[in-house]
């Protein structure tokens, strides 16, 4: 018996354990149930959004709505949207600060005066643009020490309104925007980490040594739109920025690029809308990784050879907005762009002059630049100083100089026979090879070629007479490192005999003046010839002088049109004035107003007219008396009657004989009740 009831009681036992069990796992379920409920609903708490904003997890978009004052934010805001609304700085909670999740804040175009306090020391990225900030306080600045990008352009910044090291204690700054602010100077105490600084469109005039010192790390400058120019810049300036990438100065008042510009990893260099007016030779040396030069908008004529010799890297060079002279002075251009092909882009190499070229791009002047002819001494290339610079090197055409002279008397002989010229032998030791060549009926074009660099050259040109008569010389002085002259406005059919002499550097200041002997020694000369003027060329000036028939008999159709309208006019006028013209027609005499006539009223009204006023129920009345008295002398002067004529009791000034109501005074509904059109009702 007992061995068989000891089954049924560990059955029962087993069975009480399992329901123990079971009922102990429902209860830990419900509890975890519970818990993660309680979470949730603690979770949904904290990120609730504000009612007047949009959120999108961690972004909190409240731009757009018109706000004053910052609402309440979740803890898991990262990024807010703030911009467009009228935030000042009391709308800025002190909660803000414990916002520790907030990386980037956009707060631009609101109505805050001063740089915003309270704000969370985790923002990385700040946008205060288009406010009206006056200052930049070193203390508000330092209570975000992981500030990477702050955005300041179009406040009210100065430079005394920057603090002195400001940015001291924002060690990773590395994008500064000051543009479009009140800047007389480049601020001090940028630190050392900043990579891209913008200060355009400010006041900044001059640049001291040491504006950029300590900014190694610079890749990025920007400073258009100020009035920089050449002698405010300091020569070493720029020499400090070795990692600088892209540097603009456009919209300024320079007249070359600055100098000792950086050039090991420059790539962008943006001079357009300045006055340049030269590109000094070694001004792009170095910069081997440039990419795109734009000098658009500027009064450049041409370029010196050996200017692109480092731009191997070249693919945009913008040049549009200049007045080019497409001569042989651009002939190394043209080779150079040649043989870059298509791995780089022009925009507006377009010649300005000759008129032969005008309008013509560079690169289609083939057959011109075929003309051109760079003389050299066989097998030798002529160095400048030591520079390595090709003795090739062109003039810009033109011809002239503030130096050129003319004698009435010259001391020149004619040669031998023939225009080529051995090399001889100065005084001071240099050769010279010269050549001339006429390119037209009124150029010619001179090269030559010295085995000595020299200081500079005295260059002059005689036109001969009948049988080789003697006139009048003119001379200039030529650079010493110029290789080309053109000679210009020359006499078509004529002779010229063209000489050159070296000059040393002592006799550079008197020996173009005085000749003295030494020089005439090393003088050479050639002969050259103009040519005639061919059939279109003879077409080209009578066409002119044509046209300058019929130019001046407009203009002198016009003023005589002119004159006799002045004559006529006060002619008009003092007939007025005396009675004896009638400027305008009689005016209608009539009982009825309704006959009256828009431009009655308008002149009694605006104009004196020698006409009784007079004032009578139902209205007014023009009594016009004569309006042109010719033969009688006009009065002194211009007597207006007015009588006024005051309605029975209980009538209105335009009531007829039946009632009206007074909903109708002083409308149009009114005068056409009193019979005056609708076209006759103003005000007075």
């Amino acid at each position: 018996m007992f061995t068989i009831m000891a089954p049924v009681g560990v059955a029962k036992l087993r069975a009480r354990l399992f329901l123990l069990f079971l009922i102990l796992t429902l209860r830990a379920g419900m509890l975890q149930f519970a818990t993660a409920t309680i979470q949730g609903y603690i979770g949904d708490r904290d990120m609730i959004c504000p009612s007047v904003c949009r959120c999108d997890e961690d972004f909190i978009y409240c731009n757009d709505r018109g706000l004053s004052s910052i609402p309440s934010l979740p803890p898991s805001a990262s990024v807010l949207y703030l911009q467009n609304n009228q935030i000042n700085n009391p709308g800025l909670p002190t909660s803000l600060e414990r916002q520790l999740s907030i990386r980037v804040v956009y707060l631009y175009d609101n109505e805050l005066d001063e740089f915003p306090m309270h704000l969370p020391p985790s923002v990385r990225e700040l946008h205060l643009q288009d406010n009206n900030i006056r200052t930049i306080p070193r203390s508000t600045l330092a209570r975000m020490p992981l500030l990477e990008k702050l955005h300041l352009d179009d406040n009210s910044i100065s430079t005394v309104s920057i603090e002195d090291q400001a940015f001291a204690d924002n060690p990773r700054l590395r994008l500064l925007f000051l543009s479009r602010n009140h800047l007389s100077s480049i601020p001090s105490g940028l630190p050392a980490s900043l990579e891209e600084l913008r200060l355009d469109d400010n006041r900044i005039s001059t640049i001291p040594t040491h504006a950029f010192r300590g900014l190694a790390s610079l890749r990025c400058l920007v400073l258009d739109g100020n009035l920089l120019a050449n002698q405010r810049i300091a020569d070493d300036t720029f020499s400090r920025l070795s990692n600088l990438t892209e540097l603009s100065l456009v919209r300024n008042s320079l007249q070359t690029p600055p100098v000792n510009l950086p050039s090991a990893h420059l790539q962008r260099l943006s001079l357009q809308e300045n006055a340049l007016t030269h590109m000094p030779r070694g001004s792009l040396d170095g910069m081997r990784r440039l990419l795109r030069l734009d000098l658009s908008g500027n009064n450049l004529t041409t370029l010196p050879r050996g200017l692109f010799k480092d731009l191997d890297s070249l693919g945009q060079l913008l040049v549009r907005g200049n007045p080019w002279h497409c001569g042989c002075n651009l002939r190394w251009l043209y080779d150079w762009l040649h043989a870059r092909g298509n791995s780089i882009t022009v925009r507006g190499l377009t010649c300005h002059g000759p008129d032969r070229v005008r309008d013509m791009a560079l690169i289609d002047l083939t057959s011109e630049m075929e003309e051109c002819e760079v003389v050299r001494t066989a097998g030798t290339k002529d160095r400048v100083g030591g520079g390595g610079v090709d003795s090739s090197t062109t003039l810009t055409p033109p011809q002239g100089s503030l130096f050129t002279l003319h004698s009435k008397r010259p001391g020149l002989g004619l040669p031998d026979s023939g225009l080529d010229y051995t090399l001889s032998s100065s005084g001071v030791g240099k050769s010279l090879a010269l050549n001339v060549k006429p390119l037209s009926h009124n150029s010619v074009r001179v090269t030559w070629s010295v085995a000595q660099p020299s200081s500079s050259f005295r260059l002059s040109w005689l036109r001969l007479g009948i049988g080789n008569a003697m006139g009048s010389i003119t001379e200039t002085l030529v650079r010493g490192d110029r290789r080309e002259y053109l000679l210009t406005s020359l006499q078509p059919r004529s002779s010229y005999i063209i000489c050159m002499v070296p000059l040393a550097a002592s006799s550079e200041s008197k020996g173009a003046i005085s000749g003295d002997a030494d020089s005439d020694e090393a003088l050479v000369c050639a002969k050259a010839e103009t040519s005639d003027l061919t059939p279109l060329e003879e077409e080209d000036e009578e066409s002119q002088q044509m046209t300058v028939l019929p130019l001046a008999g407009i203009i002198g159709g016009a003023t005589a049109i002119v004159s006799l309208a002045l004559i006529f006019g006060i002619f008009c006028w003092y007939g007025h004035r005396t009675g004896h013209l009638c400027s305008r027609d009689h005016y209608t005499r009539s009982s009825s107003r309704k006959n009256k006539t828009y431009d009655d009223y308008i002149e009694s009204g605006t104009k004196k007219d020698n006409t009784i006023l007079e004032i009578r129920s139902p209205g007014l009345q023009m009594m016009p008396m004569a309006a042109c008295q010719p033969m009688q002398p006009k009065p002194l002067r211009e007597d207006y009657i007015i009588h006024t004529i005051f309605p029975s009791n209980g009538t209105g000034l335009y009531k007829g004989d039946s009632h009206v109501s007074n909903a109708g005074h002083g409308t149009n509904r009114g005068y056409r009740e009193g019979g005056i059109p609708d076209i006759d009702y103003c005000y007075t």
